[in-house]
């Protein structure tokens, strides 16, 4: 899937991209037409960075409800002869997601569409996942025949149909067909099922990884291994130098560390931070220094899981340095620094956005660091990363911050927060918000009867409204 393109922060449709609270705002105040279309657009071109992280298809659905939206343009989406070319699930996963929260406040079309798609569409199983939520025993069971018409029944399909059903996400289809009155039905099922069961011990009982007594040698040839075929095994590796390592294997170990192969030297420095070795730090700098880029990102990972003092001195010494290491210095002291860090931290997050932009993967332990230290001059710069960040789990992290640090915050950003796409900022509004706001009020009385709502958000919700539902 390409890295979506997102429009600028001050439209209707950049907003509604980042899932941003004031994108439903501004859309149901534009035309409707408009914001039809620019909310057609969001779901049709998934605009998530992450999709298995970011959250946007209760907020999409509810802007559906808001409208009164038609699903013409979803049908069409689903239908389109694309589907059939790209089988990619990022192209209709949203779409379906959306479908599924609209059939649970009840929209009969989208429950029908799901039906439909499940049964015909490319991208089946997400739309079978979806119903098997929401729909009724009776609707899943009409389903039962044209999911298992996709599968040949020579050999071939039968294994296709096992890992289907190993691999589905909701189980109660495949439950319920097991048990269909028909024959024909519940058979095959129940024949798959058993096959995938069957399948998964078999896969355990191929595991090609360590094996009790093996050597530290032994560990550092399987890490290299991994690296060689394009898979990175040092972290595992590592777990496994803590169970078959004993001290008289420390010199080689460090040895390893300093001038082994790419794959020991990752596993080496690994095992050595987490041990909190005194060479350990030495080695990661000179790693660094002189390492291919496997063996510098390792080193510095291995760096920023070190909690010891030694380690958290040795940040404030590299904080200022231009590099990868440099930068994970501001991170660990973002995470495990002092007040006297204070500046220091505030310097990288400054940097990071200078030089790498709102989205800057660096920002997230930045962001989390200043609210922590309660950074009151940072402010302006994470106002900034919160109104045109395109990711919306960091703007919920410079929401936070925000709330430790800017006392503007309840009045200001945390009231488009109860609109967010992310439920942990709307739980987080729903502390902090203004309520001399009439749409605070509002918003917090719908939110604490909206039956789709996540039950940490409603409970910070009922914290603030009174037993008469008045805000308090």
């Amino acid at each position: 899937m390409f890295d979506p393109v997102i429009a600028p922060s001050g439209t209707l449709l950049g907003l509604l991209q980042r899932g941003r609270g004031d994108g439903t705002l501004h859309a149901l105040t534009a035309p409707r037409a408009e914001a039809l279309a620019a909310l057609n657009h969001c779901v049709l071109r998934d605009p998530r960075h992450d999709w298995q992280v970011e959250n946007r298809s209760l907020y999409y659905a509810r802007l559906y409800l808001d409208l009164h939206g038609e699903l013409d343009a979803i049908e069409a989406h689903l239908f389109d002869s694309e589907d059939v070319l790209d089988t990619d699930e990022t192209r209709t996963g949203l779409a379906l997601a959306v479908l599924g929260h609209l059939a649970s406040y009840g929209r009969r079309d989208a429950l029908h569409l799901l039906r439909r798609y499940a049964a015909h569409g490319s991208n089946w199983a997400w739309a079978l996942d979806e119903l098997a939520l929401r729909d009724d025993d009776a609707g899943l069971r009409s389903l039962a025949a044209p999911v298992l018409a996709r599968f040949a029944t020579d050999a071939e399909g039968e294994a296709e149909l096992a890992a289907a059903v190993r691999d589905a996400f909701e189980p109660r289809p495949w439950r319920l067909w097991a048990d269909d009155p028909r024959a024909s039905i519940a058979t095959r099922v129940r024949a798959a099922q058993e096959a995938g069961c069957f399948d998964r011990w078999q896969r355990q009982m191929r595991s090609t990884g360590p094996r009790p007594g093996w050597s530290v040698q032994a560990v550092f040839d399987w890490a290299q291994q991994g690296l060689e075929r394009g898979t990175a095994l040092h972290v595992p590796a590592a777990r496994c130098l803590g169970a078959v390592a004993g001290p008289e294997d420390r010199p080689a170990i460090v040895r390893a560390a300093r001038d082994g192969t790419e794959g020991a030297r990752c596993t080496a420095l690994r095992y050595l931070a987490d041990s909190n070795d005194p060479d350990a730090l030495d080695l990661i700098e000179a790693a660094v220094a002189t390492g291919p880029a496997a063996v510098t990102d390792a080193a510095v990972d291995a760096f920023e899981r070190m909690r010891s003092v030694a380690a958290v001195d040795r940040a404030r010494g590299w904080a200022r340095r231009p590099d990868a290491l440099g930068a994970a210095a501001g991170r660990v002291l973002a995470c495990r620094g002092g007040t006297r860090d204070r500046d220091l931290v505030l310097a990288a997050l400054r940097e990071a956005v200078r030089g790498e932009g709102p989205d800057a993967p660096t920002l997230w332990t930045l962001v989390d660091g200043t609210g922590r230290l309660g950074i009151a001059c940072a402010a302006p710069v994470l106002r900034h990363v919160y109104r045109e960040t395109a990711s919306s789990h960091l703007r919920g992290r410079a929401a936070r911050a925000l709330a430790a640090t800017d006392p503007s915050f309840p009045a200001g950003f945390a009231v488009e927060c109860l609109w967010d796409c992310e439920e942990t900022t709307r739980e987080l509004a729903a502390r902090h918000a203004e309520t001399g706001d009439t749409r605070v009020v509002e918003r917090l009385r719908r939110l604490a009867a909206d039956p789709a709502e996540e039950a940490e958000v409603q409970t910070a919700v009922r914290s603030r409204i009174g037993p008469e539902g008045t805000a308090v």
